[in-house]
């Protein structure tokens, strides 16, 4: 979402417990704590389609039937079931990827008709999407029930002094919402709302470059859906206030855990695979690279940024796959970076200041 909470995190606490441990140990010791996170991103598989659906909301069609679709959404902050499923599908082809939504919902309702406005003060559903996976530069799609559409573009996390681009919009955008019920009637009970979206390839390249389709490789993606308690008057809804006037907190829902209700913090994001098999053709992909580690790098540097007295340290150390890992903070041309190689990969990862995750030791003036 466009607004978030910025208080202190569960996670964050764990782990300025953790970092007590470390700054004592040194990676020779053995008595370190095993590198862990307690909401490990999920991992969904995109499949290739030969036949492009009607981008209608209809989730019966013969293109959609063969995929299955992803775990329920689950509360924002951890496991608990929200009080209405979700889930969604997905798949591409060489010109598109796709996307679809079924939201359960008595009430289905929506007063938000022009774009780019903030459609989160509506139920809606968010798609977030970084491409190259080092939490700049990335996209953001919601809609209502209206099938009013917000698209904005992100160049960093608002924790890193980020601004969201409204005028951006992704061009050949296609989107539909059908439903199991009525549109604003408050008489009835509904029993669900569908959201179906096309997005080119090609109206993503301010977030991805090179214009590459991911075939055969991951994009850092999550869902979120927030739901609003409401209000009936003169039969139209609202959303709901207390006895203060204040609006009723909303409900937040995503696919993959983000641990906070924030989902600008895109580290935390899901792994969407986009196989190069089609639909029908399950298979097994393989699992992203180091993720428990870079979680682990990122838990760390979150500590530090929401630390008011940002002293730096000069080492973190901790067990990956019963092999000792070193977390140096190094300042590099006056830039400040957490720098971390892979056992197992043999990859270096380090995070800049602004959160930026650069792989390889990448050049650090870009």
């Amino acid at each position: 979402m466009y607004l978030m909470g910025r208080s202190l995190s569960k996670d964050t606490a764990r782990v300025l417990l953790i970092i007590l441990v470390f700054t004592s140990l040194g990676c020779s010791t053995k008595k370190t704590v095993e590198i862990s996170a307690k909401f490990l991103p999920k991992n969904y598989v995109a499949y290739q389609t030969k036949t492009a659906p009607t981008i209608d909301g209809d989730f019966e069609e013969a293109a959609w039937t063969a995929i299955e679709w992803s775990a329920d959404f689950i509360d924002i902050e951890g496991v608990k079931t929200p009080k209405y499923k979700t889930q969604l599908k997905m798949m591409w082809d060489q010109d598109h990827l796709y996307f679809l939504a079924k939201l359960e919902e008595p009430h289905i309702w929506g007063n938000l008709k022009q774009r780019d406005t903030i459609i989160f003060y509506n139920n809606d559903i968010e798609l977030f999407i970084d491409p190259d996976g080092d939490t700049h530069d990335y996209m953001e799609v919601e809609m209502n029930a209206l099938n009013t559409v917000w698209d904005l573009f992100l160049d960093r996390p608002y924790r890193n002094g980020g601004s969201a681009d409204n005028r951006w919009n992704i061009q050949g955008l296609k989107t539909a919402v059908a439903f199991n019920g009525s549109l604003n009637n408050p008489i009835d009970i509904d029993k669900y709302w569908t959201v179906e979206i096309a997005i080119p390839w090609a109206g993503l390249t301010k977030g991805n470059p090179s214009g590459k389709i991911p075939v055969n490789d991951f994009w850092r993606m999550n869902f979120s859906r927030v739901h609003w308690d409401h209000d009936i008057s003169n039969g139209k809804y609202s959303r709901k206030k207390d006895s203060s006037g204040n609006f009723v907190r909303e409900y937040n829902w995503v696919w993959s855990s983000q641990g906070v209700i924030n989902m600008h913090q895109p580290e935390k994001w899901g792994y969407v695979y986009f196989a190069e098999t089609l639909e029908g053709q399950k298979i097994t992909p393989p699992q992203p690279k180091d993720v428990e580690l870079i979680q682990w790098m990122y838990c760390n540097y979150r500590v530090w940024l929401e630390t008011s007295n940002k002293k730096s340290s000069s080492e973190q150390c901790a067990p990956l796959f019963d092999k000792d890992t070193a977390l140096a903070m190094k300042k590099i041309n006056g830039e400040l970076y957490w720098m971390a190689t892979s056992p197992n990969t043999k990859i270096t990862y380090s995070i800049r200041s602004d959160g930026k995750l650069i792989t390889d030791k990448a050049s650090k003036t870009e």
